[in-house]
């Protein structure tokens, strides 16, 4: 296991369908350390199938945090898993001198990594009444309010996705000040180390596996999981690509072949997307998952560098 100090998170991330999973067991028995979850949909109980998330066999293997804490309607946030982390890092590092994180929630990772801009909560009340308007005018009525409230957010936002607009427009009726006000993205210190490990395939490759593991979720009962949770499909943790496509099946919108291609079709997209944004950090080093000795040297020398120590397998 490693020794020396300052204690040290290494985070393994990547696009979904990459192989983290396997490859975050096998570092995590290598350096005696616990895995945290980095996914935000792994957060809550009977989405197992849908989200990949770690199997017992697999949470028997290695002890894992922040996976099936949350009930499908408990609200959530980034800045409340950074809250939570922070502190099960504190507790974990008195024992553990190596933690791991995987995950490829971008925000989540961003929160702990690199500390989110202190956002005001919203108080239900105005998020209940914002979501009662998008459901009744739409995300064209919200976004002229946007454009109005904060003009230097809304030419920057994903004006697509009506999760980040209506957070905007929250904070903007609840403070009284522009959104964008309390975006700063200064990167806060933390008292530990951070070792970042990005997992990237071929594309061709990684789409492979993707359309793999969708139809490998469907042999495992992804419908029979979808249809138990169809009742709650209003949730925000079922605004999930898996699920949603298969709701749409239940509605009788489209026959399930078609709901089946649209969930490889969005996954691969979801996967573009992640490797768009964590491209952007420059501290994260890339590698196959296959090529562990070279990851592991990686480690090897950043753990040295930053605390002069070596890192040994057990």
């Amino acid at each position: 296991m490693p020794l020396g100090a300052p204690p040290c998170l290494l985070v393994l991330l990547g696009p979904t369908g990459t192989g983290k999973t396997e490859l975050s067991l096998q570092l995590a028995e290598t350096f005696g350390a616990p895995i945290i979850s980095a996914d935000s949909r792994q957060l809550y109980r009977d989405l197992s199938i849908g989200t990949a998330a770690p199997s017992p066999e697999q949470q028997a293997r290695v002890r894992h945090y922040m996976v099936g804490t949350l009930a499908p309607e408990d609200y959530y946030s980034a800045s409340r898993f950074e809250e939570e982390v922070l502190a099960l890092l504190e507790k974990l590092f008195a024992t553990h001198p190596v933690v791991l994180m995987a995950g490829g929630s971008m925000m989540y990772i961003d929160a702990i990594c690199k500390g989110l801009d202190e956002i005001p909560t919203v108080t239900p009340d105005i998020r209940k009444a914002l979501w009662v308007q998008y459901e009744q005018e739409g995300l064209a009525f919200l976004l002229e309010e946007l454009k109005t409230a904060d003009p230097v957010h809304y030419q920057k936002i994903d004006r697509r996705n009506h999760k980040r607009v209506i957070h905007a427009l929250e904070i903007c009726r609840m403070t009284g000040r522009p959104y964008s006000s309390f975006c700063t993205r200064a990167v806060r210190e933390r008292p530990f180390q951070i070792i970042q490990i990005g997992l990237a395939r071929p594309r061709e490759e990684l789409y492979e596996r993707i359309n793999r593991r969708v139809d490998r979720m469907m042999a495992d009962g992804l419908l029979d999981e979808a249809r138990r949770l169809y009742p709650f499909r209003h949730l925000n943790a079922l605004n999930t690509v898996g699920y949603k496509e298969l709701f749409h099946y239940f509605d009788g919108e489209w026959p399930l072949d078609m709901a089946v291609e649209k969930i490889k079709r969005n996954t691969r997209v979801y996967a573009r997307k992640q490797m768009t944004w964590f491209r952007r950090d420059k501290s994260i080093g890339w590698f196959h998952p296959d090529d562990r000795a070279a990851i592991l040297t990686h480690i090897e020398n950043a753990v040295s560098k930053d605390a002069g120590c070596k890192v040994q397998e057990v």
